[in-house]
């Protein structure tokens, strides 16, 4: 399994964006060193909270501070964008990261950006799959493509260099609420971003959704696998339930009911809890319905566990990356999510564990043995020396019992 995080970003209105940008920067290096595989970046252009507004710039920033970690847009709006500049923009970073770079596509999530560039929210999901069968064509085909498009134009063009992975990066598309994102991956036969996973009835219904993909794309002669199917989910760790919900609950608040509710009109409500107050929209009721992953690692593993078997497998889990807790809090958070729980889904721990099971059940006979090699050796020095006509230093009659433990 990859893990990652899905890095919108969220910061609260208000705040120094220079400074916010450097701590997005510091997360991704960090993740970097402590063994993540991805990590897809957000484009977002009004409502305060999500900041990052070219993908592609940041994954450049990004990628000059970073060795190893694949970097995403998490998504890239293709109606936003004429389809040949996305994709020579991310071929071009595909050869300066050496091949660390995917693509992340989506309609674009805030009805303000579209209504700020006069795009109609009514079109935006089938201009998507519009623009990324363009970018297809252009990573993979030769010569020159003329498409005449619902929201662009192409005359005989042509990428001058190809994506640098061949045929092309992974694609990705976003799914959220709708069955769009999943129809969209199976009729292009792409990846996918599970990214409202943790919204009410969003896990009871990721089975039914991902049959939706593989039917469409049966449909349209593609395939889709689930080892390109990333869920997105909130997480936070620490020495226990009740400090990491501590942790957060100021700053998960205030996102749900700042941000979702306040800002974007989201009707959130739970179904168990129709018409619901806007101060009863909390972060404990989102973690107590299993819509986040907060607790410790071993609560964390248990809650994977459960999502694996409720989807019927997935191949990637990304945390949806906050700011809910103080900076220590929050590194400490993915530095135990890396030593702890990743291990346990990417087979590096089983055969440690084994060998450790394996020396505690024979550990009666192993220590004799070191025991008896211990007097040989003893002997051994202490017959040497007498041979030499020499007395043999004290350690040579060191009894037994004060080597052991």
């Amino acid at each position: 399994m990859k893990f990652g995080i899905f890095m919108a970003p969220f910061h609260r209105a208000g705040e120094n964006p220079t400074l916010c940008f450097e701590r997005d920067l510091e997360l991704i290096e960090w993740l970097d060193r402590t063994g993540y595989d991805e990590v897809f970046i957000g484009e977002h252009h009004s409502s305060g909270w999500e900041i990052i507004s070219s993908p592609d710039i940041f994954i450049a920033a990004a990628a000059g501070r970073t060795r190893r970690i694949m970097l995403g847009s998490g998504v890239v709006s293709v109606p936003y964008h004429n389809p040949f500049n996305i994709a020579n923009r991310y071929a071009l970073l595909d050869h300066l990261t050496r091949g660390r770079v995917m693509l992340g596509c989506g309609p674009g999530a805030l009805a303000a950006d579209a209504h700020m560039l006069g795009i109609d929210t009514t079109q935006q999901r089938r201009q998507m799959v519009e623009g990324v069968k363009a970018i297809m064509r252009l990573f993979t085909e030769e010569g020159g493509i003329t498409i005449d498009g619902s929201f662009f134009r192409l005359n005989d063009a042509h990428l001058q260099v190809k994506p640098y992975q061949q045929p092309h990066m992974p694609i990705f598309v976003a799914n959220t609420i709708s069955p769009s994102g999943m129809v969209a991956a199976g009729e292009l036969g792409c990846g996918v971003l599970s990214v409202a996973a943790f919204a009410a009835g969003g896990l009871e219904g990721l089975p039914k959704r991902w049959a939706v993909a593989e039917e469409t794309a049966a449909e349209h002669g593609k395939t889709v696998s689930r080892a390109n199917w990333r869920m997105v989910m909130p997480i936070h760790l620490a020495d226990s339930k009740k400090e990491a919900l501590e942790d957060i609950r100021e700053g998960g608040n205030s996102w749900i009911q700042d941000y979702f509710i306040d800002t974007l009109g989201a009707k959130i409500q739970f179904e168990e809890y129709p018409g619901q107050p806007r101060e009863e929209m909390t972060v404990d009721r989102m973690v107590g319905r299993g819509g986040a992953i907060v607790g410790t690692p071993d609560d964390a593993i248990k809650r994977i566990r459960e999502v694996q078997e409720a989807s019927g497998g997935f191949g990637g889990l990304l945390g949806l990356a906050h700011e809910w807790a103080s900076r220590e809090k929050t590194l400490r958070s993915y530095e135990l999510f890396a030593r702890y729980v990743m291990p346990q889904f990417q087979g590096t721990v089983a055969e440690i564990e084994y060998s450790q099971r394996w020396a505690a059940g024979q550990r009666e006979l192993l220590f004799n043995k070191s025991v008896a090699g211990i007097m040989t050796a003893m002997n051994d020095y202490k017959q040497h020396r007498e041979a030499m006509g020499e007395k043999p230093s004290e350690i040579a009659d060191q009894p037994v019992t004060r080597i052991r433990p």
